[in-house]
Protein backbone atom coordinates (compact mmCIF):
# COMPACT_ATOMS: atom_id res chain seq x y z
CA UNK A 1 0.00 0.00 0.00
CA UNK A 2 0.96 3.55 -0.85
CA UNK A 3 1.71 5.72 2.49
CA UNK A 4 -0.50 8.96 1.90
CA UNK A 5 1.33 12.11 2.20
CA UNK A 6 -1.32 13.15 4.35
CA UNK A 7 -4.08 11.98 6.27
CA UNK A 8 -7.17 14.31 7.55
CA UNK A 9 -6.38 13.15 11.38
CA UNK A 10 -2.75 14.21 10.40
CA UNK A 11 -3.77 18.12 8.69
CA UNK A 12 -6.11 18.25 11.61
CA UNK A 13 -3.31 18.22 14.19
CA UNK A 14 -1.22 19.96 12.61
CA UNK A 15 -4.23 23.19 11.63
CA UNK A 16 -5.90 23.09 14.77
CA UNK A 17 -8.98 22.43 12.22
CA UNK A 18 -11.66 20.06 12.79
CA UNK A 19 -12.32 17.04 10.75
CA UNK A 20 -15.90 16.92 8.51
CA UNK A 21 -15.15 13.15 7.16
CA UNK A 22 -11.74 10.80 7.32
CA UNK A 23 -9.64 11.24 3.76
CA UNK A 24 -6.33 11.21 2.50
CA UNK A 25 -3.97 12.70 0.19
CA UNK A 26 -1.79 12.55 -2.07
CA UNK A 27 -0.88 15.75 -2.77
CA UNK A 28 -1.37 19.46 -1.94
CA UNK A 29 -2.05 22.78 -4.02
CA UNK A 30 -4.08 25.81 -3.52
CA UNK A 31 -4.36 26.41 -7.42
CA UNK A 32 -7.95 24.79 -8.28
CA UNK A 33 -6.57 24.41 -12.13
CA UNK A 34 -3.93 22.22 -10.86
CA UNK A 35 -5.54 19.79 -8.64
CA UNK A 36 -5.12 15.91 -9.63
CA UNK A 37 -6.86 13.25 -8.31
CA UNK A 38 -6.19 12.54 -4.74
CA UNK A 39 -5.16 16.04 -4.11
CA UNK A 40 -5.68 18.19 -0.70
CA UNK A 41 -7.42 21.73 -2.27
CA UNK A 42 -6.20 24.07 0.06
CA UNK A 43 -8.95 27.38 -0.28
CA UNK A 44 -6.65 30.27 -0.16
CA UNK A 45 -8.26 33.73 0.70
CA UNK A 46 -7.73 36.18 -2.38
CA UNK A 47 -7.44 39.52 -3.78
CA UNK A 48 -9.46 39.15 -6.50
CA UNK A 49 -11.19 35.44 -6.19
CA UNK A 50 -11.86 33.60 -2.41
CA UNK A 51 -10.48 29.89 -2.65
CA UNK A 52 -13.86 28.29 -1.46
CA UNK A 53 -15.57 29.73 -5.32
CA UNK A 54 -13.39 27.19 -6.42
CA UNK A 55 -14.22 24.08 -3.77
CA UNK A 56 -16.94 22.51 -5.67
CA UNK A 57 -14.65 22.22 -8.82
CA UNK A 58 -11.40 21.17 -7.42
CA UNK A 59 -13.62 18.17 -5.73
CA UNK A 60 -14.80 17.72 -9.34
CA UNK A 61 -11.26 16.95 -10.46
CA UNK A 62 -10.81 14.66 -8.40
CA UNK A 63 -9.39 16.31 -5.17
CA UNK A 64 -9.55 13.98 -1.57
CA UNK A 65 -10.36 16.82 0.33
CA UNK A 66 -10.27 20.54 1.29
CA UNK A 67 -9.04 23.06 4.31
CA UNK A 68 -11.92 25.65 4.31
CA UNK A 69 -12.48 28.30 6.70
CA UNK A 70 -16.33 27.58 6.09
CA UNK A 71 -18.31 24.15 5.63
CA UNK A 72 -18.53 22.82 2.44
CA UNK A 73 -19.94 19.59 0.77
CA UNK A 74 -17.23 17.37 1.02
CA UNK A 75 -14.50 15.99 3.22
CA UNK A 76 -12.73 18.71 4.94
CA UNK A 77 -10.74 20.10 7.16
CA UNK A 78 -12.76 23.78 8.68
CA UNK A 79 -10.19 25.71 10.21
CA UNK A 80 -10.17 30.31 11.09
CA UNK A 81 -7.54 30.91 8.50
CA UNK A 82 -6.81 28.83 5.54
CA UNK A 83 -3.63 30.96 5.22
CA UNK A 84 -2.48 30.29 8.56
CA UNK A 85 -3.11 26.59 7.84
CA UNK A 86 -1.41 26.01 4.86
CA UNK A 87 2.02 27.64 6.96
CA UNK A 88 1.04 24.99 10.12
CA UNK A 89 0.98 22.12 7.64
CA UNK A 90 4.03 23.00 6.33
CA UNK A 91 5.84 23.75 9.54
CA UNK A 92 4.82 20.05 10.37
CA UNK A 93 5.94 18.70 6.90
CA UNK A 94 9.37 20.20 8.13
CA UNK A 95 8.70 18.85 11.98
CA UNK A 96 8.60 15.02 10.68
CA UNK A 97 11.33 14.92 7.73
CA UNK A 98 14.55 13.81 8.17
CA UNK A 99 15.66 15.04 4.67
CA UNK A 100 18.51 16.92 4.48
CA UNK A 101 17.07 20.40 3.30
CA UNK A 102 18.68 23.09 1.14
CA UNK A 103 17.53 26.60 0.53
CA UNK A 104 18.81 28.29 -1.91
CA UNK A 105 18.15 32.16 -3.08
CA UNK A 106 19.91 35.02 -4.87
CA UNK A 107 19.27 37.82 -7.54
CA UNK A 108 20.23 35.93 -10.29
CA UNK A 109 20.01 31.89 -11.15
CA UNK A 110 18.36 31.14 -8.33
CA UNK A 111 15.60 28.72 -9.75
CA UNK A 112 17.74 27.17 -12.25
CA UNK A 113 20.54 26.69 -9.18
CA UNK A 114 17.64 24.97 -7.61
CA UNK A 115 16.75 22.44 -10.69
CA UNK A 116 20.32 21.57 -11.41
CA UNK A 117 20.70 20.86 -7.49
CA UNK A 118 17.60 18.48 -7.07
CA UNK A 119 18.73 17.31 -10.42
CA UNK A 120 22.48 16.28 -9.15
CA UNK A 121 20.99 14.64 -6.17
CA UNK A 122 17.85 12.90 -8.01
CA UNK A 123 21.38 11.17 -9.72
CA UNK A 124 22.33 10.04 -6.06
CA UNK A 125 19.10 8.52 -4.58
CA UNK A 126 16.50 8.49 -7.65
CA UNK A 127 12.79 9.26 -6.01
CA UNK A 128 13.91 10.49 -2.85
CA UNK A 129 14.64 14.05 -3.82
CA UNK A 130 11.93 17.23 -3.36
CA UNK A 131 11.86 20.43 -4.98
CA UNK A 132 10.18 23.19 -4.90
CA UNK A 133 7.82 23.85 -8.52
CA UNK A 134 8.54 26.59 -10.83
CA UNK A 135 9.16 29.61 -8.81
CA UNK A 136 6.70 28.89 -5.73
CA UNK A 137 9.11 30.80 -3.81
CA UNK A 138 7.38 33.00 -1.69
CA UNK A 139 5.03 33.86 1.38
CA UNK A 140 2.59 31.02 -0.05
CA UNK A 141 4.89 28.89 -2.11
CA UNK A 142 7.65 27.67 0.35
CA UNK A 143 4.64 26.04 2.85
CA UNK A 144 2.98 24.64 -0.18
CA UNK A 145 6.15 23.27 -0.96
CA UNK A 146 7.21 22.33 2.63
CA UNK A 147 3.68 20.36 2.62
CA UNK A 148 4.11 18.76 -0.56
CA UNK A 149 7.27 17.00 1.04
CA UNK A 150 6.93 13.25 1.06
CA UNK A 151 7.38 11.79 3.97
CA UNK A 152 10.54 9.55 2.97
CA UNK A 153 12.67 11.36 1.03
CA UNK A 154 16.39 12.32 1.97
CA UNK A 155 17.00 15.63 0.41
CA UNK A 156 14.65 18.68 -0.24
CA UNK A 157 15.93 21.73 -2.40
CA UNK A 158 13.77 24.75 -2.03
CA UNK A 159 13.88 28.29 -3.50
CA UNK A 160 13.30 31.40 -1.38
CA UNK A 161 12.67 34.96 -3.01
CA UNK A 162 11.59 38.08 -1.52
CA UNK A 163 10.76 41.83 -3.03
CA UNK A 164 11.20 43.61 0.46
CA UNK A 165 13.71 43.29 3.24
CA UNK A 166 12.44 40.99 6.43
CA UNK A 167 10.65 38.42 3.70
CA UNK A 168 13.17 35.56 3.51
CA UNK A 169 13.85 35.79 7.42
CA UNK A 170 10.19 34.60 7.66
CA UNK A 171 10.76 31.66 4.77
CA UNK A 172 13.91 30.55 6.32
CA UNK A 173 12.85 30.10 9.52
CA UNK A 174 9.84 27.49 7.61
CA UNK A 175 12.62 25.75 6.15
CA UNK A 176 15.32 25.55 8.77
CA UNK A 177 17.89 24.34 6.00
CA UNK A 178 21.30 22.44 6.94
CA UNK A 179 22.58 24.54 3.54
CA UNK A 180 21.95 27.96 2.52
CA UNK A 181 22.97 28.58 -0.95
CA UNK A 182 23.06 32.12 -2.50
CA UNK A 183 23.87 32.17 -5.68
CA UNK A 184 24.62 36.19 -6.67
CA UNK A 185 23.66 39.75 -5.69
CA UNK A 186 22.14 42.10 -8.17
CA UNK A 187 20.13 44.89 -8.68
CA UNK A 188 16.74 43.15 -8.96
CA UNK A 189 13.90 44.84 -6.61
CA UNK A 190 16.31 47.27 -5.80
CA UNK A 191 12.82 49.44 -6.18
CA UNK A 192 12.00 48.88 -2.69
CA UNK A 193 15.53 48.31 -1.54
CA UNK A 194 17.30 50.95 -2.83
CA UNK A 195 20.83 49.60 -3.30
CA UNK A 196 22.83 46.10 -3.96
CA UNK A 197 24.12 46.21 -0.27
CA UNK A 198 20.22 46.60 1.03
CA UNK A 199 19.67 43.49 -1.35
CA UNK A 200 22.91 41.57 -0.14
CA UNK A 201 21.55 42.27 3.09
CA UNK A 202 18.05 40.53 2.35
CA UNK A 203 19.36 37.64 0.72
CA UNK A 204 21.71 36.98 3.64
CA UNK A 205 18.43 36.51 5.77
CA UNK A 206 18.36 32.96 4.75
CA UNK A 207 21.11 32.13 7.11
CA UNK A 208 19.21 32.87 10.15
CA UNK A 209 17.37 29.82 9.56
CA UNK A 210 19.91 27.72 9.71
CA UNK A 211 20.36 24.25 11.63
CA UNK A 212 23.04 24.45 14.11
CA UNK A 213 25.45 22.56 12.29
CA UNK A 214 24.59 24.91 8.79
CA UNK A 215 26.63 25.14 6.42
CA UNK A 216 26.07 28.98 4.10
CA UNK A 217 27.73 28.80 0.28
CA UNK A 218 28.53 31.61 -0.87
CA UNK A 219 29.10 33.63 -4.12
CA UNK A 220 33.16 34.92 -3.73
CA UNK A 221 33.15 36.64 -7.02
CA UNK A 222 30.59 39.00 -5.64
CA UNK A 223 31.38 42.65 -4.40
CA UNK A 224 29.68 41.52 -1.59
CA UNK A 225 30.95 38.42 -0.61
CA UNK A 226 32.59 40.05 2.81
CA UNK A 227 28.75 41.37 3.80
CA UNK A 228 27.39 38.02 3.17
CA UNK A 229 30.14 35.89 5.23
CA UNK A 230 30.15 38.69 7.78
CA UNK A 231 26.27 37.71 7.91
CA UNK A 232 26.71 33.60 7.68
CA UNK A 233 29.14 33.72 10.60
CA UNK A 234 26.24 34.61 13.12
CA UNK A 235 24.22 31.35 11.97
CA UNK A 236 26.28 29.47 9.81
CA UNK A 237 28.97 26.15 11.24
CA UNK A 238 30.71 26.41 8.41
CA UNK A 239 31.26 29.03 5.19
CA UNK A 240 32.30 27.63 2.14
CA UNK A 241 32.72 29.68 -1.00
CA UNK A 242 32.49 29.45 -4.77
CA UNK A 243 33.95 30.93 -7.56
CA UNK A 244 37.12 32.55 -8.85
CA UNK A 245 40.06 33.27 -7.10
CA UNK A 246 40.90 32.35 -3.81
CA UNK A 247 36.75 30.05 -3.47
CA UNK A 248 36.59 27.34 -1.78
CA UNK A 249 35.24 25.66 -4.92
CA UNK A 250 36.77 27.24 -7.62
CA UNK A 251 37.04 26.35 -11.58
CA UNK A 252 40.78 25.47 -12.66
CA UNK A 253 39.95 26.03 -16.08
CA UNK A 254 36.80 26.06 -18.08
CA UNK A 255 36.56 26.39 -21.18
CA UNK A 256 33.94 25.93 -24.60
CA UNK A 257 32.90 22.22 -25.02
CA UNK A 258 32.10 20.97 -28.11
CA UNK A 259 27.99 21.49 -29.07
CA UNK A 260 27.86 24.39 -26.63
CA UNK A 261 28.42 24.26 -22.57
CA UNK A 262 31.43 23.96 -20.94
CA UNK A 263 34.24 21.88 -19.61
CA UNK A 264 35.10 22.79 -16.22
CA UNK A 265 38.17 21.45 -13.99
CA UNK A 266 36.72 22.06 -10.68
CA UNK A 267 38.81 22.19 -7.21
CA UNK A 268 36.48 21.08 -4.46
CA UNK A 269 37.16 20.88 -0.58
CA UNK A 270 38.26 16.97 -1.17
CA UNK A 271 38.85 16.39 -4.23
CA UNK A 272 39.12 17.72 -7.84
CA UNK A 273 36.74 16.97 -10.95
CA UNK A 274 36.46 17.11 -14.52
CA UNK A 275 33.05 17.32 -16.06
CA UNK A 276 30.70 18.92 -18.50
CA UNK A 277 27.64 21.16 -18.72
CA UNK A 278 25.36 21.56 -21.62
CA UNK A 279 24.26 25.05 -20.67
CA UNK A 280 25.93 27.96 -22.34
CA UNK A 281 27.71 31.30 -20.23
CA UNK A 282 29.56 31.68 -17.68
CA UNK A 283 26.78 32.67 -15.48
CA UNK A 284 26.31 28.57 -15.98
CA UNK A 285 29.81 27.55 -14.80
CA UNK A 286 29.02 29.60 -11.35
CA UNK A 287 25.65 28.06 -11.76
CA UNK A 288 27.71 24.37 -11.77
CA UNK A 289 30.37 25.35 -8.84
CA UNK A 290 27.25 26.57 -6.31
CA UNK A 291 25.73 23.28 -6.98
CA UNK A 292 28.69 20.85 -6.54
CA UNK A 293 29.90 22.64 -3.42
CA UNK A 294 26.28 21.91 -2.29
CA UNK A 295 26.55 18.47 -3.15
CA UNK A 296 29.22 18.00 -1.42
CA UNK A 297 28.15 19.94 1.29
CA UNK A 298 25.78 17.82 2.14
CA UNK A 299 27.51 14.29 1.22
CA UNK A 300 26.25 13.17 -1.88
CA UNK A 301 28.20 11.85 -5.33
CA UNK A 302 30.15 14.26 -6.93
CA UNK A 303 31.04 11.79 -9.49
CA UNK A 304 27.03 11.39 -10.65
CA UNK A 305 26.72 15.04 -9.99
CA UNK A 306 29.12 16.02 -13.12
CA UNK A 307 27.28 13.64 -14.89
CA UNK A 308 23.50 15.69 -14.18
CA UNK A 309 25.39 18.65 -15.20
CA UNK A 310 26.17 17.38 -18.60
CA UNK A 311 22.62 16.10 -19.05
CA UNK A 312 20.57 18.98 -17.92
CA UNK A 313 18.31 20.30 -20.44
CA UNK A 314 17.06 23.89 -21.16
CA UNK A 315 14.45 24.71 -18.44
CA UNK A 316 11.79 26.63 -19.57
CA UNK A 317 12.06 30.20 -19.89
CA UNK A 318 15.18 29.53 -18.65
CA UNK A 319 17.64 29.47 -21.68
CA UNK A 320 15.91 26.41 -23.07
CA UNK A 321 16.79 26.25 -26.91
CA UNK A 322 15.08 25.22 -29.52
CA UNK A 323 16.21 24.46 -32.82
CA UNK A 324 13.40 25.12 -35.60
CA UNK A 325 14.01 24.03 -39.50
CA UNK A 326 13.14 27.17 -41.15
CA UNK A 327 13.99 27.27 -45.40
CA UNK A 328 17.03 25.44 -46.10
CA UNK A 329 17.95 25.61 -42.82
CA UNK A 330 17.33 26.31 -39.00
CA UNK A 331 16.83 28.90 -36.77
CA UNK A 332 17.66 28.75 -32.65
CA UNK A 333 15.31 30.66 -30.69
CA UNK A 334 16.80 31.09 -27.07
CA UNK A 335 13.68 31.27 -24.30
CA UNK A 336 15.19 33.84 -21.86
CA UNK A 337 11.54 34.95 -21.36
CA UNK A 338 10.74 34.20 -17.54
CA UNK A 339 13.28 37.06 -15.72
CA UNK A 340 15.41 39.69 -15.98
CA UNK A 341 17.52 41.86 -14.19
CA UNK A 342 20.92 43.83 -15.47
CA UNK A 343 23.64 40.94 -14.37
CA UNK A 344 21.26 38.24 -16.23
CA UNK A 345 20.25 40.54 -19.13
CA UNK A 346 24.23 40.92 -19.74
CA UNK A 347 25.31 37.30 -19.17
CA UNK A 348 22.52 35.96 -21.59
CA UNK A 349 23.48 38.53 -24.02
CA UNK A 350 27.45 37.23 -23.89
CA UNK A 351 26.47 33.87 -24.40
CA UNK A 352 24.26 34.84 -27.56
CA UNK A 353 27.94 36.92 -28.78
CA UNK A 354 29.85 33.42 -28.29
CA UNK A 355 27.59 31.37 -30.86
CA UNK A 356 28.71 29.39 -32.82
CA UNK A 357 27.62 28.51 -36.43
CA UNK A 358 25.12 31.26 -37.37
CA UNK A 359 24.63 33.70 -40.02
CA UNK A 360 23.30 36.47 -38.13
CA UNK A 361 21.96 37.06 -34.44
CA UNK A 362 19.08 38.74 -32.96
CA UNK A 363 17.89 39.82 -29.37
CA UNK A 364 14.23 40.86 -28.50
CA UNK A 365 14.74 42.11 -25.43
CA UNK A 366 11.81 43.76 -22.77
CA UNK A 367 11.98 45.59 -20.07
CA UNK A 368 13.92 44.90 -16.84
CA UNK A 369 10.98 45.93 -13.87
CA UNK A 370 11.09 46.70 -10.50
CA UNK A 371 14.76 48.72 -10.65
CA UNK A 372 12.19 52.08 -9.49
CA UNK A 373 14.58 55.33 -9.84
CA UNK A 374 17.74 53.27 -11.24
CA UNK A 375 15.81 52.01 -14.18
CA UNK A 376 16.66 54.18 -17.05
CA UNK A 377 20.38 53.98 -15.90
CA UNK A 378 20.83 50.25 -15.56
CA UNK A 379 18.69 50.18 -18.99
CA UNK A 380 20.87 52.41 -20.82
CA UNK A 381 23.77 50.32 -19.41
CA UNK A 382 23.25 47.19 -21.22
CA UNK A 383 24.44 48.69 -24.45
CA UNK A 384 28.06 47.28 -24.18
CA UNK A 385 26.45 44.27 -23.33
CA UNK A 386 24.54 44.54 -26.49
CA UNK A 387 27.51 45.65 -28.64
CA UNK A 388 30.01 43.15 -27.21
CA UNK A 389 27.24 40.71 -28.40
CA UNK A 390 27.89 41.55 -31.87
CA UNK A 391 23.84 41.84 -32.56
CA UNK A 392 22.97 42.30 -35.86
CA UNK A 393 19.36 43.09 -35.32
CA UNK A 394 17.62 44.42 -31.82
CA UNK A 395 14.02 44.93 -31.10
CA UNK A 396 13.19 46.78 -28.01
CA UNK A 397 9.85 46.48 -26.44
CA UNK A 398 8.31 49.50 -24.59
CA UNK A 399 8.70 52.71 -23.34
CA UNK A 400 10.90 51.57 -20.57
CA UNK A 401 13.73 50.71 -23.25
CA UNK A 402 14.21 53.89 -24.74
CA UNK A 403 17.06 54.30 -22.71
CA UNK A 404 18.92 51.99 -24.33
CA UNK A 405 17.85 52.89 -27.82
CA UNK A 406 19.51 56.37 -27.11
CA UNK A 407 22.48 54.58 -25.62
CA UNK A 408 22.94 52.92 -28.70
CA UNK A 409 22.38 56.02 -31.25
CA UNK A 410 24.17 55.39 -34.04
CA UNK A 411 26.00 52.12 -32.95
CA UNK A 412 23.62 49.73 -33.66
CA UNK A 413 20.33 49.98 -35.98
CA UNK A 414 17.29 49.37 -33.52
CA UNK A 415 14.02 48.74 -33.69
CA UNK A 416 11.76 49.69 -30.84
CA UNK A 417 8.09 48.62 -30.50
CA UNK A 418 5.21 49.20 -28.20
CA UNK A 419 4.07 45.55 -27.16
CA UNK A 420 4.60 41.85 -27.72
CA UNK A 421 2.10 41.32 -30.53
CA UNK A 422 4.30 44.11 -32.42
CA UNK A 423 7.61 42.55 -31.50
CA UNK A 424 6.13 38.80 -32.65
CA UNK A 425 5.59 40.44 -36.37
CA UNK A 426 8.59 42.68 -36.41
CA UNK A 427 10.73 39.75 -35.57
CA UNK A 428 8.38 37.52 -38.04
CA UNK A 429 9.18 39.66 -40.96
CA UNK A 430 13.13 39.36 -40.98
CA UNK A 431 13.94 35.67 -39.91
CA UNK A 432 15.82 33.81 -41.81
CA UNK A 433 17.81 30.06 -41.70
CA UNK A 434 20.69 30.30 -39.65
CA UNK A 435 19.53 33.10 -37.51
CA UNK A 436 19.77 32.79 -33.38
CA UNK A 437 17.44 35.17 -31.20
CA UNK A 438 17.57 36.02 -27.79
CA UNK A 439 14.10 35.99 -26.60
CA UNK A 440 14.47 38.09 -22.55
CA UNK A 441 12.26 40.26 -20.46
CA UNK A 442 11.05 39.88 -17.02
CA UNK A 443 8.05 37.94 -16.78
CA UNK A 444 5.46 40.42 -16.67
CA UNK A 445 6.41 41.53 -20.16
CA UNK A 446 5.03 38.39 -21.55
CA UNK A 447 7.60 37.75 -23.84
CA UNK A 448 6.98 33.90 -23.48
CA UNK A 449 3.83 34.43 -25.73
CA UNK A 450 6.29 35.69 -28.41
CA UNK A 451 8.30 32.79 -27.94
CA UNK A 452 5.39 29.63 -28.32
CA UNK A 453 4.35 32.18 -31.01
CA UNK A 454 7.43 32.24 -33.28
CA UNK A 455 8.21 28.49 -32.60
CA UNK A 456 4.57 27.42 -33.48
CA UNK A 457 4.52 29.66 -36.50
CA UNK A 458 7.50 28.19 -37.76
CA UNK A 459 6.68 24.79 -36.85
CA UNK A 460 3.40 25.30 -38.54
CA UNK A 461 4.30 26.44 -41.32
CA UNK A 462 6.83 23.46 -42.53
Amino acid sequence: MVTPLWTSDEIAAATGGTVSAPFEVSGVTFDSREVQPGDLFIAMPGTVHDGHRFVEGAFASGAAGAIVSQPVAGPHILVTDTAAALEALGRASRERSNARILGVTGSVGKTSTKEALATALERYRPGKVHRSVKSYNNHTGVPLSLARMPRDVDYAVLELGMSNAGEIAALTRQVRPHVALITAIAPAHIESLGSEEAIADAKAEIFEGLRPEGIAIIPNDSPHRDRLVKAARRHADRIVTFGNGDADVHAIHAVAAEGGGSLISAALLERELTFTISQRGEHWVSNALAVLAAVEAVGADIGLAGLALADLGGLKGRGERHSIPFGEGEVLLIDESYNANPASMAATLKSLGEERHVQRRIAVLGPMRELGTHGDALHAGLAPAVLFAKIDNLILIGEEMAPLEAALAGQLSVERVGDVDQATAALQSILRAGDAVLVKASNAVGLAKLVERVAGGLACSM
